[in-house]
């Protein structure tokens, strides 16, 4: 559904004439006022966003809608093509909702040099522009620059701002990793076209795949083409064994950056995944499913076995997203139409809820004396400091799926969806989710009970402007776990559409959707 109104556009647009006030603000009686000006354009975006959605029609959320198509660089068939369907509408949803708060949760930071923070600030709103444009990106060459352009204002926040001696170290490691499979994808993205249907508009989405379902691949050509893609989507997930660059990120990272990176950024993995691999090579990911299905589920054991043994909370925040990453990627490779949607919803609610953990983290560690960001220096602060310690419990029991928390929804879609499909795969997923509740209340007892240290006794609770930031994500987890079908509206036809471009049905064991998602609704 096309619209006159250039909504996506809007949304890609405003970021950046945010980014460039924030550093336009260039002179030192002015500075005083940039946070005041990233706080309100991001709160526009998410204005902005809630008009665009009130022109998507959720009934046909299969459908790609809000639909813009120029001709960018006809000479190579290159177009700034943009539209967005259940999914992708979900996660731009996701990444502007998280900008305004990790926005909020940096404002104390850098208070001794105005100019670093305008500079930080600055890179998170253009940072939002490249999440928004990657996820409604219909053009593959489109989607290939956006996705290479999103590691420039991460390196720059990792290197720049994060801390530690090794900061910079742990900048380069994840942009050498990304820009590894971003290589080995531009190869494959050139001989996609060549295969393609040519022309002015030949890196179209939609035309390759209508080109490529006409004139099939040989499929020795297929395979490589998806190996191609695949790895560097599961570089970029992170999944096992090419997920080693982010627990040096996230440790290294400001708590912000790490929100971003694992929230959202990451999901660039899965979404590619979804919306290229399966219906641009639907006979070789069939071929690759069982060993991607393998690799998901070592993900979800190694992730949640590399956190319990974590000493460092950024460390081990960072391994439990690898383990909940495996789950997304099962789902999405079981080839369900109830493990994909499941997928699809965890990608929304894997980022609020490691959102959270990510962003109390940093409100903890910015409470040591030292910044430690070590488990052994802390505990018993559960007396001090109720409510951190309360809405760290929150996020904690996210991240472990607890009934009545959104995660729980997406996690037992995924595990059901997978069940009848491989009964071995999800048996022994199940075991990620005894693994997680070892490593949310090891955790929690470690920092919140016991006895305080005394250099904590006095340690301050959140704040008002720090409650502010954790609310929304603590509301959103809690309102998606008692009534999700507003989420299950957007993902389920495109779900239904991924199964239509594999070429597969459902077993015969797998529950109605419509049923499962209407007793929650």
């Amino acid at each position: 559904m096309t619209t006159e109104i250039p909504w996506l556009t809007l949304l890609i647009v405003l970021p950046l004439v945010g980014a460039a006030a924030v550093w336009g603000l260039g002179a030192t009686s002015a500075r005083r006022h940039l946070r005041t000006v990233a706080v309100v354009f991001g709160l526009a975006e998410l204005v902005l966003l809630g008009l665009a959605i009130s022109a998507f029609d959720i009934s046909d959320a299969g459908t790609y809608q809000l639909t813009e198509t120029h001709a960018w660089i006809p000479q190579l068939g290159v177009s700034y093509a943009v539209g967005a369907d259940g999914v992708a509408l979900l996660l731009v949803g996701l990444a502007v909702l998280l900008v305004p708060l990790v926005i909020l949760a940096a404002w104390r930071e850098q208070d001794g040099d105005l100019a670093k923070l305008r500079h930080y600030l600055g890179l998170v709103l253009l940072l939002e522009a490249f999440m928004v444009a990657v996820f409604v990106a219909r053009d593959v060459f489109f989607f290939y620059v956006l996705f290479e352009a999103m590691l420039i204002p991460v390196y720059f926040m990792i290197g720049g701002f994060g801390g530690g001696a090794q900061r910079r170290y742990a900048a380069v490691k994840f942009l050498l990793f990304s820009l590894a499979g971003g290589l080995v994808m531009l190869v494959a993205v050139i001989a996609l076209y060549l295969n393609g249907p040519g022309g002015e508009q030949g890196f179209l989405t939609q035309n390759l795949v209508d080109h490529l379902a006409a004139n099939p691949l040989a499929v020795s050509t297929e395979r490589l083409l998806f190996l191609g893609f695949f790895l560097a989507f599961a570089i970029k997930a992170p999944l096992f064994p090419v997920h080693t660059w982010l627990p040096d990120a996230a440790e290294h990272a400001p708590a912000g950056t790490s929100t971003l990176l694992v929230g959202v950024l990451d999901k660039v993995g899965t979404f590619g995944m979804l919306t290229l691999c399966l219906p641009l090579f639907p006979n070789a990911s069939r071929w690759a499913a069982p060993v991607v299905v393998v690799l998901a589920v070592v993900s979800i054991l190694y992730g949640a076995l590399m956190a319990i043994g974590q000493s460092d909370i950024m460390r081990l925040i960072a391994y439990t997203s690898v383990s909940h990453f495996g789950f997304i990627v099962l789902g999405i490779f079981s080839f369900t139409s109830l493990s994909v949607s499941g997928a699809s919803f965890y990608m929304f609610n894997h980022g609020i809820s490691t959102g959270a953990l990510f962003l109390l983290a940093g409100f903890l560690v910015a409470r040591h004396p030292a910044r430690s960001q070590r488990l052994a220096d802390y505990g018993g602060l559960q007396r001090v400091t109720p409510v951190l310690a309360g809405t760290f419990l929150v996020a904690g029991l996210s991240a472990l799926s607890l009934p009545g928390l959104s995660t729980f929804v997406s996690e037992i879609m995924v595990l059901v969806g997978t069940f009848s499909r491989s009964h071995p795969a999800a048996l022994v997923a199940v075991l990620g989710v005894v693994l997680a509740a070892l490593y949310v209340l090891l955790t929690y007892q470690k920092v919140f009970t016991g006895k305080a240290p005394h250099d904590l006794v006095g340690t301050p609770d959140l704040g008002a402007r720090e409650k502010w930031v954790v609310a929304p994500l603590v509301v959103a987890l809690l309102v998606l776990g008692f009534y999700p079908a507003p989420a299950l509206d957007l993902v389920r036809e495109p779900a239904d559409a991924t199964m239509t471009a594999v070429g597969l049905e459902n077993p015969p064991t797998t529950p109605d959707l419509l049923s499962v998602e209407g007793s929650d609704s």
